[in-house]
């Protein structure tokens, strides 16, 4: 594919954090995009997204995945249960549903890959040929869902998997460790919640980063019919998070442990503090990604300055202080 006359593109999870900042990249490129939804008039009124075609359909019914993805060029597998929850019973039948839809309109799929797929046998670094033994059941589930894209493209199937940190965006997600974990969302911002020792680095991805990546990379010609990109993103320790932080919201943090604690203890009784407890490894040593092979492709990765990311990222989740007058209107 090259241009951006006119193609189309399918995204599925158009109201989350990569679906929606992928369509909005879409748009940008000129493509036109259509949004796969249960409940198209509920979505168009919560996205706020204009220049979307929003279209009836289930992720879960392969019919009608199949249906919406006619005559696309791309489709975009933005779904992710919110909170963790019933990972295992979602995930595998909305990713046949997309592959089968995929292969149909000879589209290619483009998937977000995460870390959760590899253990600690191959950090810190983790590149494109790292070894993926995933230390939770949420890790086995993203294997499986990459294993089966890469048998699908050796009878047909084209793929793009772009992979990258923790993600966080300028929309509230439910899905991110920032917005969910870090910070609390509508709350003002005094404190920062990290999860982990604040020496030791780990990777962010800024979404609208990662969907300018996943665009131009699948604008180009010169894919092969399985391709695999890690997007570095924010290299940074717990430290210069919160100091960035404390930079974007204005004034000096205070800094908190996550209390790892309570969350075991709630974990019997909780599918998502269950699977929080499960990535803790995630934070214990240093986590990075290796963008060598995307940068080459690309010249350069996408890379929002980091405060301005953050800016952007707090602003959504309503915890900066609003100007007298906003917030006498408000």
């Amino acid at each position: 594919m090259v241009g951006n006359d006119g193609r189309l593109a399918l995204v599925i999870g158009a109201t989350g954090g990569i679906g929606g900042a992928a369509a909005e990249r879409l748009l940008a490129e000129g493509w036109r995009v259509r949004a796969l939804h249960r409940d198209p008039e509920a979505a168009r009124r919560k996205a706020g997204r204009p220049g979307l075609d929003w279209v009836k359909g289930d992720a879960m019914v392969e019919a009608e995945v199949v249906a919406a993805a006619e005559g696309a060029d791309l489709l975009v597998y933005g779904a992710n249960p919110p909170g963790y929850r019933n990972w295992a019973g979602l995930q595998m039948p909305m990713l046949r549903s997309a592959m089968a839809a995929a292969l149909a309109a000879d589209a290619r799929l483009v998937f977000p890959g995460t870390i959760y797929n590899y253990g600690p046998d191959a950090f810190p670094e983790l590149r494109e040929d790292s070894p993926q033994h995933p230390a939770t059941r949420k890790g086995a589930i993203r294997v499986q869902m990459e294993q089966a894209l890469k048998t699908a493209s050796e009878t047909g199937l084209k793929v793009l998997i772009v992979r990258a940190g923790d993600f966080f965006g300028p929309r509230t997600t439910a899905n991110s460790w920032l917005g969910a974990g870090l910070v609390k969302p509508g709350q003002p911002l005094a404190k920062v919640t990290y999860p982990g020792p604040l020496e030791v680095a780990h990777g962010w991805a800024y979404l609208p980063d990662v969907a300018e990546a996943m665009v131009r990379l699948a604008s180009r010609d010169d894919l092969a019919a399985f391709e695999t990109f890690h997007m570095r993103g924010y290299a940074v320790t717990g430290h210069e998070l919160v100091a960035a932080l404390s930079q974007a919201a204005g004034r000096k943090l205070a800094v908190s442990r996550l209390p790892w604690f309570a969350i075991r203890g709630l974990a019997p009784f909780n599918e998502t503090m269950r699977e929080m407890l499960e990535m803790r490894y995630l934070w214990e040593g240093p986590v990075l990604l290796d963008n060598a092979r995307l940068a080459a492709r690309l010249g350069a990765e996408p890379h929002t300055p980091l405060e301005t990311a953050l800016s952007a990222a707090l602003e959504g989740l309503d915890v900066l202080p609003r100007p007298a007058t906003a917030a006498k209107a408000a």
